[in-house]
């Protein structure tokens, strides 16, 4: 059951809203072949869930969403740890659309209008919310180019063992570009890895398409 309650958000988060804009990469990218499909693997749940855990990153992108009853297109800025997930998304002229918050105590979704909704699942809160369902559980692994350790994946990869697509939990992610970036850690060496650009993920008339424009972390 959701508890909708109001309150007024505080000026400096609705401040960091406003001026959010997107950053654009600038590292070269690889296109996937679409079809081009050299194996798949079916890959079942583990059972040390702890060490499965997503590692943390922050991402700033786009987002355009189509179904029966909605069509959404702008920005999003998500930043990820093993703690807390805190989504922002924004229209295309910056206008604060909803924040999404999830941690151990659940799901929270503030939206526009500053009214607060609270739910376990985030699926359930953004389709009763935002008329959209949300696969967050999941996309926190999809969006790294992984699939989740939470459930049975079958994994499609090219030739160089890319991924290119994950069918899981009833949902198809395609993986139709990469990006080269280079990773430097403190005290380690750098190396450049290929990480998703942009990602397509379909579930029954639900399509969701991202464009990852900047991107830190692990």
């Amino acid at each position: 059951m959701l508890v909708l309650d109001r309150y007024q958000v505080k000026d400096q988060w609705w401040k960091l809203l406003f001026v959010f804009l997107p950053i654009l990469a600038s590292c070269a990218t690889l296109k996937m072949e679409p079809g081009v499909v050299a194996r798949t693997v079916i890959f079942e749940p583990t059972a040390d869930l702890r060490n499965a855990m997503a590692e943390d990153f922050e991402l700033l992108g786009r987002v355009a969403v189509r179904n029966e009853q909605q069509r959404f297109s702008g920005n999003v800025h998500w930043q990820h740890t093993r703690l807390e997930d805190t989504i922002l998304l924004l229209s295309p002229l910056g206008q604060a659309v909803a924040e999404i918050k999830k941690n151990d105590n659940g799901v929270s979704l503030v939206t526009s209008k500053q009214e607060a909704f609270h739910a376990r699942d985030v699926e359930e809160l953004t389709l009763e919310i935002l008329g959209w369902r949300l696969p967050l559980d999941g996309l926190q692994y999809w969006i790294q180019g992984l699939y989740s350790p939470l459930s049975t994946a079958a994994v499609d990869l090219d030739s160089d063992d890319r991924v290119i697509s994950i069918r899981q939990d009833g949902w198809e992610i395609l993986f139709t570009r990469y990006t080269a970036a280079y990773t430097d850690q403190p005290g380690e060496p750098g190396e450049t890895q290929m990480r998703p650009r942009i990602i397509e993920l379909k579930f029954e008339d639900l399509g969701i398409r991202m464009v990852i424009d900047n991107w830190t972390g692990a």
